[in-house]
């Protein structure tokens, strides 16, 4: 009997490994599709976690943190400043922490004060960096890791990019607004090769499903590509929520959000009868929240030309 148990527990752990492989697998292959928009700063942050996700998808196997630099690349893929790691959600020594926690404060302290902005591809670097260096030491409590040192020589540089810069940037930095979205989605040229499934993501406002004016024009973009590449069989689109309030309404809310979207392709000519879509509440996040936080990567409609 107990030969029998161990069998079935053998089996269900499989499962499990084989469902986070196929999920991870899922979101990588939609990052590496998508088309990066919002600031040089996001643009790089996206191609560092794109590389980062692949490799410990494919060389190393280790799916769940693959899956989860891949949530991240996404939503720097569509114009979301993420932040570095928070150190609680990784399992480290008390002399890493205290280590690492300084180590952000500096990060932090230079990516707020221009680094984003006047250094974007050193900016990108040491933050990815620094979310590796997190991975790699809870992995190797009693070690150094390779990606200590490539973060200490990265914010090093980002460091002095940022005190050479420090007056322009602060004279060229604006204040930026809690919750702000992406710039336009540019779409395919005429003439060049498309991606077999374009994605474009569009977001909400809190509680809302009224399509916003940085909304409209990446629908405009979706609209121009659709009549630009003339082979799109049918165009999905996603309603998503944060995990703030219930279950049932953010069910709800996500159908209404990937129903405005339809509307609003629909008056810019797009066949209705090619449109589907589907809501997932807040059971599909982008950025992995608790519940009943508000992220405004979250509340978000996906759409996938076909």
């Amino acid at each position: 009997m107990k030969l029998f148990q161990r069998i079935l527990s053998m089996f269900a752990i499989l499962a499990v490994a084989a469902c986070a492989a196929q999920t991870s697998t899922s979101t990588l292959d939609m990052l590496n599709k998508a088309q990066a928009v919002g600031s040089p700063f996001t643009k790089a942050l996206t191609v560092e976690y794109r590389a980062y996700a692949n490799d410990k998808s494919k060389k190393f196997m280790d799916h769940a943190d693959a899956l989860h630099f891949a949530r991240k690349g996404m939503a720097s893929a569509s114009g979301v400043v993420v932040m570095p790691e928070v150190l609680d959600d990784w399992d480290l020594s008390d002399k890493n922490l205290i280590d690492m926690s300084t180590a952000r404060a500096a990060l932090v302290d230079a990516l707020e004060n221009g680094g984003r902005e006047v250094a974007s591809d050193k900016a990108a670097l040491a933050q990815a960096k620094f979310d590796c260096w997190a991975e790699q030491q809870e992995q190797n409590w009693n070690a150094d890791v390779p990606c200590k040192s490539q973060f200490n020589a990265a914010l090093k540089a980002l460091e002095s990019a940022v005190g050479a810069q420090m007056p322009v940037a602060e004279a060229a930095v604006a204040p930026v607004a809690e919750e702000s979205f992406p710039a336009p989605v540019t779409p395919v040229a005429k003439g060049e090769t498309p991606i077999d499934q374009a994605n474009f993501i569009v977001f909400f406002d809190w509680d809302q499903s009224s399509i916003t004016d940085s909304a409209n024009d990446v629908l405009d973009a979706v609209a121009n590509e659709i009549k630009n590449r003339g082979d799109v069989k049918s165009v999905v689109v996603v309603g998503h929520t944060d995990t703030s309030g219930s279950a049932a309404y953010n069910q709800s809310l996500s159908v209404r959000r990937a129903e405005a979207v339809k509307s609003a392709l629909a008056a810019r000519d797009v066949d209705v009868a090619a449109i589907k879509v589907e809501g997932r509440g807040k059971t599909d996040l982008m950025v992995q929240t608790a519940n009943n936080i508000r992220e405004p990567a979250n509340r978000r409609a996906q759409i996938s030309l076909q």
